[in-house]
Parts: structure tokens; sequence; C-alpha cells
């Protein structure tokens, strides 16, 4: 379905103009002379953007946004002459997404109804996932009924009432993320933004852009000013996923937006403020790596007010017979397939430690749901989770190649010495796609 754009512009030359360009951009435009016959049409139709002059012959501005953002909730972006800026700084106070002022280029205007999408978007993605858990007593996808996770369970609600700083602990595959989401949807923000951040995936030249934004010209590429994580995230919760692995630089301007929560935006000198519930996540014990100075004492201690820790699955046996039927019933419905496993190949799914906790779980049963035709059988699953040993020189070259792909990723790793924007540079890729390797092989 096309993105639709709701315009509104007297000026003939220029409504025909921006309509001609939207069209050849691939978007659905209705465009309008009048404000009243806009929102006219917006109570009748559905539009996912509105793009309205700031003076219009019927109404001005401020009464403009006013009319929108009542008869719908969507993201208004005023088009305002140079010496009306101030006027549409009050717009925006009053409900508008963003201004733009003329005369303006292709590029930038299309770009702005970029933004404005996304965030819609984004609003609307995280109003699907509060109606989705308010109607769950409990946490979706978060699975078991042992002792371990009783005591998650009842730190997530307790929890849930404040605005305290919570740090979540665990190794990779334990549903750390879950965890965090469950917070966030049931507290009071829970109508706000939740924006995830996976701190290892970021470049580390972009790790303080990407979190507090960026003012037009304050590097190369930098067109326009571009809100950060921390910016998006106000009135909300920011789950910084991986902190552990933030270097010290950010680590300090982490540390400030915890405390004052205020910050700059790269190449900005004014300081803004956010209201901001801040959750973070690692699988790295953090102490440890405060005693080696690889992470800032009071950075941890303004994080660690509220610790939660997820038992690997190994400690909580009781619970994967559940979770295997679970994943079952969903890769069932998924590809519409009857697939069940066999007595003998359940009986070696609990038996198996899962080194990659319940992740490891799941891709185990959606690979075999895949492949294996209706049951499951024992010879189905992957050969360490079989309890099969190889005849020598019989390995699957897929898995030799593994083997020595990640062999060479340990070696270059311990000649940095654990540095992983130094081991992405001598193996040639990027540090996301090391962290991605890293976490398939299970490396910490």
């Amino acid at each position: 379905m096309k993105e639709t754009v709701l315009m509104i512009e007297d000026d003939k030359l220029m409504r025909i103009s921006l309509e001609d360009a939207l069209s050849r951009a691939g978007y659905g435009v209705t465009a309008f002379e009048t404000g009243a016959e806009a929102v006219n049409a917006l109570r009748q139709s559905r539009y996912d953007v509105a793009v309205t002059d700031f003076r219009l012959p019927d109404m001005d501005g401020f009464d403009i946004v006013r009319e929108i953002t009542a008869a719908k909730d969507i993201p208004v972006i005023v088009m305002t002459a140079y010496g009306t800026i101030k006027d549409a700084v009050e717009a925006m106070r009053l409900g508008a997404f963003d201004y733009i002022t003329k005369p303006f280029s292709l590029d930038e205007f299309f770009l702005l109804i970029k933004r404005a999408l996304e965030m819609k978007k984004l609003k609307e993605e995280n109003i699907r996932l509060r109606k989705d858990l308010a109607r769950c007593s409990r946490p979706p996808d978060i699975i078991g009924e042992g002792p371990g996770m009783q005591s998650v369970y009842s730190l997530i609600e307790r929890v849930s009432a404040s605005d305290s700083t919570v740090l979540i602990q665990g190794e990779s595959g334990t549903g750390k993320e879950l965890v965090a989401t469950a917070i966030h949807f049931k507290s009071k923000r829970r109508g706000r933004p939740l924006i995830k951040v996976n701190c290892a995936a970021l470049p580390e030249g972009l790790i303080e852009s990407e979190l507090f934004g960026y003012e037009k010209g304050a590097f190369t590429g930098a067109l326009k000013r571009k809100p950060g994580r921390f910016e998006l995230a106000d009135g909300g919760t920011i789950f910084l996923d991986e902190i552990g692995d933030l270097p010290l630089f950010t680590q300090a301007k982490i540390l400030r937006a915890i405390q004052e929560r205020q910050f700059e935006r790269v190449g900005g000198a004014a300081t803004l403020s956010t209201d901001v519930r801040i959750i973070a996540a690692t699988n790295k014990n953090l102490e440890q790596e405060v005693k080696t100075g690889r992470f800032r004492e009071d950075l941890f201690y303004r994080l660690n007010v509220v610790p939660i820790v997820l038992p690997p699955l190994r400690d909580r046996r009781e619970d994967i017979p559940a979770l295997i039927e679970f994943f079952t019933a969903k890769y069932r419905s998924k590809l519409s397939k009857d697939i069940r496993f066999s007595k003998e190949a359940f009986d070696a799914l609990l038996a198996y430690d899962y080194s990659g906790n319940v992740r490891e779980l799941e891709n185990i049963v959606e690979r075999c749901a895949i492949l294996a035709p209706g049951v499951i059988q024992r010879n189905d699953l992957p050969l360490p989770v079989a309890g099969h040993s190889q005849t020598p020189g019989t390995a699957l070259l897929s898995d030799v190649a593994a083997s020595a792909e990640k062999n060479h990723i340990l070696k270059v790793l311990d000649i940095t010495q654990g540095n992983k924007t130094r081991a992405a540079e001598m193996l040639g890729i990027s540090r996301k796609t090391l962290w991605e390797k890293l976490n398939s092989y299970k490396i910490e």
C-alpha cells in the first residue's frame, strides 16, 4: 500500500510542483488550497503525513496544526518563510512534527517526509506491542515456571512500578530484551516510545551521533539535523543492549545523560534535556570489566540500581519441555506444517546443554521444522544434540568452513587482546559483521 500525503498549499505553482514530485517518488498525494478542505478530507480518509503551508487564506499555521492533530494522530510538517520561523517553532510546541523553510530542495523535503513516516511507524509499532502485552497477565514469550523464572517475574512486577534504572544480566540468548520489553509495557511509560539500541552493533565512529543525534553540517553527510535515540525516547524508555561493549569515551557521555538527563547533539552547542527510563543489559561480568579498566566504575553503579539476573537454560531444565512445545507450536503455525518431535528426539532435546540458551533451542526447533518431514526423529537433530559421533573424514564442508572461520576469529581476537574494532579491521569486515559472527559462534 502506498504511503499517503495530505498537502495544503495556497500557491498554485508550489502546490502542483510538490504534488507532481511526491507522485513521482511513489507517494499517494492529495493537495488542497485551503485548510478547511483538507481537514474535511482528513476526517473521511486515511493519510500517513500532512504537509501544510503556515499562511493559508482561511486559517493560520497554529489553527491548522490544532485541527489536524485533533482529527488524526499523524505527523504534521509546516512549510514556512524565513521570517516566520519563530511561529513554526511555536507550531511544533503545539504538536507539529517539524518545519521546513522556503525555498527548500526536494532532497531536503523528501528526507523530512521519510523521517516523519519513520516516526509514525515507530509509534504505531509501540502501540501494537502495548496492546499485545496488555492482553497478557505475564509478559509474552517469556516461558518458565521454575523457581528461577518466578523470581524474575516478581522483579519485573515490582520494578515496573518505578522509574529506577535496571541492569539485566545473563548469558547470550537468555531473553534479556524480552524482560526489558516487559518492564516498559508494564510501566506508566507504556504509552510512550521504547527505543532499543544494540551497543555492540553500532560502528565506533557513529555511536555518539546515533545515541545523541547531530546538527546539520556536524560532519560530511550531515545534511540535516537528526535526533538521536535518547531524544526519540523522551518520555519513554531506552534499552541499551550489550552496554558492556561501549567504548570508554562513550560511557562518560552515557553517565552524564543518566545523572543529569542532559546531552548535546554532535556539532551542537545547545544542551537538551530528556526524560527517559534507562534499562541496560549485558552478557559480561561488569564488575570484572571495572576491575580490568574496560568499564567505568561510576557508570556501573549508576546502572546497577535494580539488577535482574537471568538464569541460563541449563540451570532451569524444568522449563525446557514447555519451551519445546511453545516453539513447536510457533513454527507449526508459521510454516503451516504438522510438525512434532518423536519421544527419542524430545528426550535428546531435554538432555542437551544449551550454551546458546533459549535462542539456541529455538534455532534448533526452527531448523528441524523446516528440514524434517512431519515427525522429527533423533537423526534429524543437529549432531551435538542427537549425541552422535561423526565418522572421521565425513564432516560437512560447511561445518569445516565454519570451524575454520571461528578459529581464525579467535586467533585475531587474541592478537588484538579482545579489541573488536582492531580485530574487525584485521579481518576486513565491519564491527557489526564481527559482532554477528561472535554471537553466531557464541564467542564471549
